[in-house]
């Protein structure tokens, strides 16, 4: 698998189509015009469908809807299934099979469900779609803004509530074209009734929920998503991580952060729970929280508070809660270090920066540090805070990496880093190595695209304990 194709869930993919109807919320089932929803009118094939699911996954450039699943009324015979019994439009269909749920599974199992596998490259995937990232920052700005620009200089300011990002609602709409064939023989025959989907799971996503939190020391209100462990234990002890995202996710849904990356859904993966089980909180920023001027609104106090309060709630360990986030949410939480030295244990700072001349008190702090030497600001402002943490005394490892490597090698870059045993590792994508060929993305929110795919940095973050 591409590293840059990690999933939520465990999807497989080999051709087909399918439409999907842009609408306003995620996981919304609006009906599109001229389709039935689930079940036909012909006596055909169609009749016999009990209901449609769209199934979407989140990678590193966005959540995507990935797979169709189609419930029929009795058990199907997988054996007699291709990626032609279903005609699709602007989608390739990559693989068919049964399963017992609507559900992506490695294998093939008896079931009444049919999961027809979409190409997460086909343009029409897309269910977070930005209006930045594109490869020539605005006049001014060639730092760590969302737009390719500085945050401030040429990018959004602190206050601004332009979404910078837009959330497409999961939908779909599919024919069978060829015979279905029960487990008992029973062949219904092909139809070209248009079956619009009536239901969405957001494989991962779904596994937050969506709360507010009214701050009484700011007065400020922070719409917020947290996922609890599946677990959980009141009587046991678990660390806690905030993602905080960039600034193109301002004042879209409350689960924007959680579509628009990995940043917040990695940490919540089922493989990623089964080696360490934690909370994770990912608020929903109305506005723009800071700029290139360093002077945050006040919710980035909220935020802080936020933390606590969460922490207050459950049983959540104070000496292993993490911070992490890309550009404007890195830049928050190398200042919420700085100002609250006791919130975090360690910090994952994804492509983001801090004037230099504050830094000092990150030199007792356990960080990593990835950010893409192309990135124009981001990376020699994280060079200078480095440098001051080298002069207080703090060991600092450094590398560069290929941003196009595949995930083993990777992993062989992080234990090679680890190996070093330093609190702070700085870790750059080497200059013209993390935007993929053709792409318009800017580096800077390239970087972010690939960071959350290395499990290895969570894996070191999760060890860390104050």
């Amino acid at each position: 698998m591409d590293r840059r194709r990690f999933m939520a869930g465990t999807a497989t993919a080999t051709a087909g189509a399918l439409v999907v109807f842009a609408g306003a919320s995620p996981g919304s089932a609006q009906e599109a015009s001229g389709t039935t929803a689930a079940t036909g009118a012909d006596g055909s094939g169609g009749d016999h469908v009990k209901g449609l699911t769209a199934i979407t996954q989140v990678f590193g450039a966005g959540q995507k809807l990935v797979a169709v699943a189609v419930e029929y009324d009795r058990e199907i015979d997988g054996r007699t299934l291709s990626t032609s019994t279903f005609t699709v439009t602007d989608r390739t269909v990559t693989k068919v099979y049964t399963n017992r749920s609507a559900d992506l599974a490695e294998r093939a199992r008896y079931g009444r469900y049919v999961i027809v596998e979409l190409s997460p490259d086909d343009t029409a995937a897309a269910l977070w779609v930005t209006q930045q990232g594109g490869g020539t920052p605005p006049t001014g700005g060639t730092g760590t803004g969302d737009s390719g620009g500085g945050v401030g200089a040429g990018g959004p300011k602190v206050g601004d509530t332009t979404p910078g990002g837009t959330i497409v609602a999961a939908k779909a709409t599919l024919a069978q074209a060829g015979t279905v064939t029960t487990a008992h023989g029973t062949q219904y025959p092909a139809s070209t009734t248009a079956l619009t989907t009536d239901a969405v799971k957001n494989l991962i996503v779904d596994d937050f929920q969506q709360f507010t939190f009214a701050d009484p020391a700011t007065g400020q209100t922070l719409n917020y998503n947290l996922f609890v462990p599946k677990d959980y234990n009141p009587r046991k002890s678990y660390p806690l991580v905030l993602f905080m995202h960039d600034a193109s996710v301002v004042n879209v849904a409350t689960e924007g952060p959680l579509v628009q990356g990995l940043g917040a859904v990695c940490w919540a993966s089922p493989e990623d729970q089964a080696r360490h089980e934690a909370f994770v909180l990912a608020p929903e920023y109305g506005s723009v929280v800071i700029d290139d001027d360093y002077l945050p609104s006040t919710l980035f106090d909220a935020t802080a508070n936020l933390v606590e309060s969460v922490t207050q709630q459950y049983s959540i360990d104070r000496k292993r809660r993490y911070t992490t986030g890309q550009s404007m949410g890195a830049m928050m939480s190398l200042g919420l270090n700085i100002k609250y030295p006791d919130l975090f244990a360690a910090a994952f700072i994804v492509a983001g920066q801090w004037p230099e001349a504050q830094a000092a008190p990150l030199a007792k702090k356990d960080l990593w540090i990835l950010v893409s030497a192309d990135d124009t600001k981001a990376y020699p402002g994280e060079q200078a805070i480095t440098a001051v943490i080298q002069e207080q005394g703090t060991q600092v490892s450094t590398a560069l990496w290929d941003g196009q490597s595949t995930a083993a090698e990777f992993a062989v870059d992080v234990r090679s880093m680890k190996a070093q045993r330093t609190p702070v590792n700085f870790a750059a994508f080497e200059a013209g190595t993390v935007v993929p060929t053709g792409s318009t993305t800017s580096a800077h929110m390239a970087t972010w695209q690939v960071a959350y795919t290395i499990p290895g940095i969570r894996d070191w973050i999760m060890r860390q304990s104050m």
